[in-house]
């Protein structure tokens, strides 16, 4: 990127999917940011445009105005994995039920639709460049999808998953050894590797998963 985004540009960058990045615009507008190496054009109809991971990060960087005095709430209809021992949810987020279920499924269909539209053979079968900058979210929505049960406020129960120093690698964290089982099952079958490691302190075990990349 040479130069920052217009307002113009920067609206249609904001007002992207927040899962598979598609992007709505104009001809010019999309031409500019793929110019920028915000967006790529896919190569096959209906050849929409998405944001690249240069794009992602211009998406959920602050913006240079000043911050207000109160932070305003969540945008309405964004979508956000459970990652389990999460505060409180924004007022009206849907976190159980039917509606979150159908919320979960529409985003993980989603996230396989962005992974066959970059992957260069149309395989869904590894993680997309959105997931290896995502860890925590990619991994929480692949577990969320498959139906395992994300921990409380408290933390009793479920699964949480947490960022590591590691590049790459997400922990994932629970005290019921078959979930923890169940876990490295589901992430290995999303394209993820996983293994089982002891915690030196607490000596509780946890899994640290990373996506693979062939």
């Amino acid at each position: 990127m040479t130069r920052p985004p217009t307002a113009a540009q920067r609206r249609v960058i904001d007002a992207a999917d927040p899962v598979t990045g598609r992007l709505k615009g104009t001809e010019a507008q999309l031409a500019a940011l793929v110019k920028q190496g915000l967006a790529f054009r896919h190569p096959r109809p209906p050849h929409d445009h998405f944001l690249t991971p240069a794009g992602h990060r211009i998406r959920e960087a602050a913006p240079e105005a000043p911050a207000p005095a109160v932070a305003p709430p969540p945008a309405p209809g964004v979508f956000t994995a459970r990652i389990g021992g999460e505060e409180d949810p924004p007022e009206g987020a849907q976190v159980a039920g039917p509606s979150r279920t159908r919320e979960v499924h529409s985003a993980w269909q989603g996230l396989l639709e962005l992974r066959r539209m970059t992957d260069p053979h149309g395989a869904t079968e590894r993680p997309c460049a959105w997931e290896r900058t995502h860890l925590v979210q990619a991994a929480a929505l692949a577990l969320e999808a498959a139906g395992h049960p994300p921990a409380g406020r408290d933390g009793a129960g479920g699964y949480r998953v947490r960022a590591t120093p590691q590049p790459e690698a997400v922990a994932v964290h629970t005290p019921e050894p078959e979930l923890l089982r169940a876990c490295a099952a589901t992430l290995e079958q999303a394209g993820w590797q996983a293994g089982e490691h002891t915690e030196p302190r607490t000596r509780s075990r946890y899994l640290l998963a990373s996506p693979r990349r062939a």
